[in-house]
């Protein structure tokens, strides 16, 4: 077993513990009516992504999410939060230090033994969804996890549904696809656009990600035999239709959106396994991402 498969298959453990934690944070989280800025690079980026439009929708109080790289310099908020599990990463580290004394901020992280500890004014950590591997998943999910349970949007279904994702069977054929386009609405726009990064990550493949309603226009000349379309949460009315007349396959999710998450990162790991990768050290990437002064 690589490490990644033996890391994704502990979420539904990580996500209870989390869900359990964020109650004893909840000074080091937003508050109700904070307008927020949440942070982070690569699938950090991704989850910020869905905890923005969690908040929002939630009617918590006005959230952004942005690249590290790409904060906008002269912005304010109230607070800012940086998802970083490595604790290392430059462009966390540069904008958490650029931020110091005028800006709230905590972090994320899994590694107390790092930068970031002494970078944010606040900081939770989740040491026990650290993983060996290069590719992310229980990290970034448990994070996600815990600022969902702390808006109170952590359904007690999530936990089961992780469970069920990782026991099925992947549908038949799903493997040997050349192609894959992952959709998502709201919030679980940024978990469609991890699941691209994960397949490419992991196993190299064709991967793209879109909000559902935008794939209409223009992504799905690419769609046909061979190729698949998978949905987080609740399709737009007729895209199934649509998508299958093309002759590609439609994959419904059926579970919690970010138990679906998890059914992709094992379709990623099965893919990898197909074409002889190694899921943990993909190439050209490591660990965390440390530029040179």
């Amino acid at each position: 077993m690589t490490h990644v498969e033996d890391e994704l298959s502990s979420q539904p453990e990580c996500w209870r513990r989390a869900a359990a934690l964020a109650p004893r944070h909840r000074t080091a989280l937003p508050a109700p009516g904070e307008r927020v800025a949440v942070v982070g690079c690569g699938t950090s980026y991704f989850m910020a992504q869905a905890v923005a439009a969690l908040r929002e929708t939630a009617g918590a109080g006005e959230t952004d999410a942005f690249a590290a790289s790409e904060f906008p310099a002269g912005r304010t908020y109230d607070r800012v939060i940086a998802l970083t599990r490595s604790g290392t990463t430059t462009e966390v580290l540069d904008l958490l230090t650029r931020l110091r004394g005028t800006t709230r901020t905590t972090a994320l992280t899994a590694d107390p033994n790092t930068p970031v500890m002494g970078a944010a004014d606040a900081v939770v950590l989740l040491d026990f969804a650290d993983e060996r591997s290069v590719v992310q998943t229980r990290f970034a999910t448990t994070a996600l996890t815990l600022l969902r349970a702390h808006l109170g949007l952590h359904p007690d279904s999530a936990d089961a549904d992780a469970r069920a994702a990782l026991a099925a069977d992947l549908p038949e054929g799903l493997v040997s696809c050349e192609q894959f386009t992952f959709l998502g609405r709201g919030w679980t726009v940024g978990l469609a656009n991890e699941a691209a990064l994960k397949m490419r990550e992991a196993s190299l493949s064709w991967t793209e990600a879109y909000p559902a309603m935008e794939y209409r226009h223009g992504p799905i000349s690419i769609t046909t035999e061979n190729r698949a379309t998978w949905m987080f949460g609740e399709p737009p009315e007729g895209l199934a239709e649509q998508v299958r007349a093309t002759g590609g396959r439609w994959v419904a999710g059926a579970l919690d959106p970010l138990a679906e998450l998890v059914r992709a990162q094992r379709l990623a790991v099965a893919v990898a396994a197909a074409r002889a990768l190694d899921p943990d050290s993909p190439r050209h990437l490591t660990r965390s991402v440390i530029l040179s002064p």
